[in-house]
């Protein structure tokens, strides 16, 4: 059974109906590409801001900065807003711009193979579609990753993921036990103290925390947003200015003043937040700031001192019926267990199966290192792009941003086909080769490199993200190097 196509001509297929895909169907809208579908595995688009719906979610990234420059909204109620506003936005988003019927829901490619002429797509339940090019927005962060814990399934109580959360899950009153001390974490710890009768946060390596306070936007503010669009364009450039000034230029500067005065606030906060000696030996990382992804919060040293919490370091040994047994023999008992463990970042579009040229197969590319010329592209996948592929920055910029000023390069490459200037296009291996040996060599000056353990290294131990600066990534991506790229007519 064949996916009904909506008109001839040129045909693009979008994998993944997130913040990236909603910006794909805009702008091929926009450039006049219109036979074009979206198709999402989820019930629902929005991406990680579906699946994550854990108690405290909120963005890190300022949310006059985490939209759209298209669609600037006027309406957050705080300046690092709740996962769930920013759901609704990219729904009204989709909406506004006529990109919600061109997705396919409940609808998941397993495989995509480049036959020499087409990308054949094939779906989990059997359907078959082709494109003559394939853009790819299936995000980083929506593969959870679960430790192997020796006897979770014998657990007794609920157990789940934060970015799985189960919509029946009610904690008032219960005992509570959180794995991982990522930003997840963090904001799960602030938002529940009050919740639970007992918090334990069991904590494998200390975190770093950014004094961040979240004031709300009241009622006139957001008046005056909405009837002064300059006013919040003055607003978004302020923030995105010192966001990339004071943060993501700093973090690839690791011997820089701004960074080392980023370490001293996040430092000056711990030790004026803990008093308790032995409390503030636990939470004092060993490393950098910022060599892990800054926690940006407000509030979770305190709430890590209410009496109902308990920090737990000395490592987890099993887990049993009635809770968890760390190291040192405790077991702390519990009826909900979350696994604040984080993602497998490296997996991209895996396990979907991606064949391109010649039957190669994508997993035997990405084998040995996940690499990409300028995260867009894959030598030997001609007509295939990514947005926030490898090496995109991840951990330094708003992903909005990068998302918009990534689609923008993909749609120059796409010119190329659609005026009939090639028929394939893809980034020389060489060209591929030369871009990851610079960002491998930039790397030993950026904060990621000082000494820690991170979801941003790889498998070779390094990270998987952009080594230099906002203003270079712009630059970088206003227009490809053609030179970079093999064209067959």
């Amino acid at each position: 059974m064949s996916v009904a196509r909506a008109g001839k001509g040129f045909r693009v297929v979008v994998i993944g109906a997130g913040m990236s895909g909603i910006l794909a169907g805009k702008r091929l809208q926009e450039e006049g590409v219109e036979d074009f579908v979206i198709y999402e595995k989820g019930d629902r688009l929005g991406g990680t801001w579906r699946d994550n719906r854990y108690p405290g979610l909120a963005c890190d990234v300022p949310s006059h900065v985490y939209s759209y420059s298209f669609e600037p909204n006027p309406f957050w109620s705080r300046k690092f807003s709740p996962g769930g506003e920013i759901l609704t936005y990219l729904e009204h988003v989709a909406d506004k711009y006529g990109v919600t019927p061109f997705i396919r829901l409940e609808t998941e490619i397993v495989s995509c193979t480049y036959d020499g002429a087409k990308w054949r797509l094939e779906t989990a339940d059997g359907q078959k579609d082709e494109a003559d090019a394939v853009i790819c927005a299936t995000g980083v962060l929506h593969h959870p990753f679960t430790p192997e814990f020796e006897g979770l399934e014998s657990f007794e109580g609920r157990v789940c993921h934060s970015a799985r959360w189960p919509d029946d899950l009610s904690l008032e009153g219960k005992r509570v036990g959180i794995i991982g001390t990522g930003s997840t974490a963090v904001q799960m710890v602030t938002a529940l103290t009050d919740v639970a009768s007992e918090l334990a946060l069991f904590q494998r390596t200390p975190q770093w925390i950014y004094p961040q306070p979240n004031p709300t936007y009241s009622e006139n503010d957001q008046a005056r947003f909405a009837d002064e669009p300059e006013l919040l364009r003055y607003i978004r450039g302020r923030l995105n200015e010192g966001f990339s000034q004071n943060f993501s230029n700093a973090v690839v500067d690791a011997a820089s003043e701004r960074m080392h005065a980023i370490e001293d606030i996040c430092r000056e906060h711990l030790e004026q937040s803990v008093t308790d000696p032995e409390l503030l030996a636990k939470l004092t990382p060993d490393y950098r700031a910022a060599c892990k992804r800054l926690v940006m919060a407000d509030g979770y040293y305190e709430a890590l001192q209410k009496p109902n919490a308990t920090l737990v370091t000395a490592g987890i040994d099993r887990i049993e019926a009635n809770g968890v047994r760390d190291a040192d023999g405790v077991l702390h008992e519990l009826d909900v267990l979350v696994l604040a463990t984080g993602f497998q970042v490296q997996a991209f579009m895996r396990p979907m199966n991606v064949v391109g040229r010649d039957g190669v197969k994508l997993n035997d590319v990405w084998k040995d290192a996940v690499q990409a010329y300028r995260s867009v592209s894959i030598a030997g996948f001609p007509n295939f792009f990514m947005i926030i592929g490898p090496q995109s920055p991840v951990g330094n910029f708003s992903l909005i941003e990068i998302a918009e000023l990534q689609m923008d390069y993909v749609l120059q490459l796409m010119a190329k086909l659609r005026s009939g200037d090639c028929r394939e296009i893809c980034a020389t291996e060489a060209a591929t080769k030369r871009f990851n040996d610079a960002v491998v060599a930039a790397m030993d000056g950026t904060i990621w490199v000082t000494g820690c353990r991170s979801w941003y290294l790889d498998d070779r131990g390094v990270p998987a993200t952009w080594p230099w600066t906002i203003d270079r990534f712009q630059q970088e991506m206003a227009k490809p190097d053609l030179a970079d790229f093999e064209r067959i007519a």
